[in-house]
């Protein structure tokens, strides 16, 4: 029974997320699923983010978190449109959330919509949002060994930002080990090794996203 409720839940997700997948193309406006562990950067890596781009692409943000607007209060001081989801102790973002929340913006306006979700590395990955690719942040002080241990995050990822190199002398975090770990669970993934704190990689990052932002306005 149990399976039976999480296979309704899921298809109901899936319906919605459709739905708001069908609305952003309607739009062209291009959305990315920003997911990974708390403390991985995921904030730091946006803001980083909107410093590069907002002058080149009309952008908003949605904010997922459990409790506080701590995120989007920072997103906000870039002058970027962001919206807070607060989920009440729930450990992701689902695609009703983000549907309701896209209702507040102007997509007609859009190039990008970047949704961050709920910092985890489990229940992101299950639920899509409508977004065109999902991506995922692993900070080095997290262990090497989370590709393998949260496979899925990683699989369904078009790219994997590799966090806090700046610091990697520091860490017990084997970069060749997990680069391979992260590249036999998803052949072909995109793999970019930045630094929030000293800025490197975020160009290559950006010129990624601008990219798929491209393709999907044209």
């Amino acid at each position: 029974m149990e399976i039976q409720v999480m296979k309704n839940i899921l298809g109901e997700n899936d319906r919605l997320a459709a739905e708001n997948q069908a609305l952003f193309a309607a739009q062209k406006v291009y959305v990315l699923n920003l997911m990974g562990s708390p403390g991985a950067g995921k904030t730091s890596l946006l803001e980083k983010t909107i410093e590069q781009l907002k002058d080149e692409l009309s952008l908003a943000v949605i904010e997922g978190d459990l409790f506080t607007a701590k995120d989007a209060e920072r997103i906000d001081r870039y002058g970027v449109p962001v919206i807070q989801i607060n989920t009440a102790g729930g450990c992701h973002l689902d695609a009703a959330m983000v549907q309701k929340a896209a209702t507040k913006l102007d997509l007609a306006a859009l190039d990008l919509l970047i949704v961050e979700n709920v910092g985890n590395l489990v229940c992101p990955a299950e639920f899509a949002v409508g977004e065109d690719d999902k991506a995922v942040v692993l900070s080095v002080t997290e262990g090497d060994d989370k590709p393998l241990k949260y496979p899925l995050i990683f699989k369904e990822s078009a790219v994997a930002l590799i966090n806090k190199i700046d610091i990697l002398p520091y860490c017990n975090f084997n970069l060749a080990g997990a680069k391979e770990d992260i590249t036999a669970l998803h052949p072909g993934i995109k793999i970019v090794e930045l630094s929030c704190a000293t800025g490197e990689g975020v160009a290559e990052w950006c010129a990624w996203l601008k990219a798929r932002v491209g393709e999907k306005s044209s």
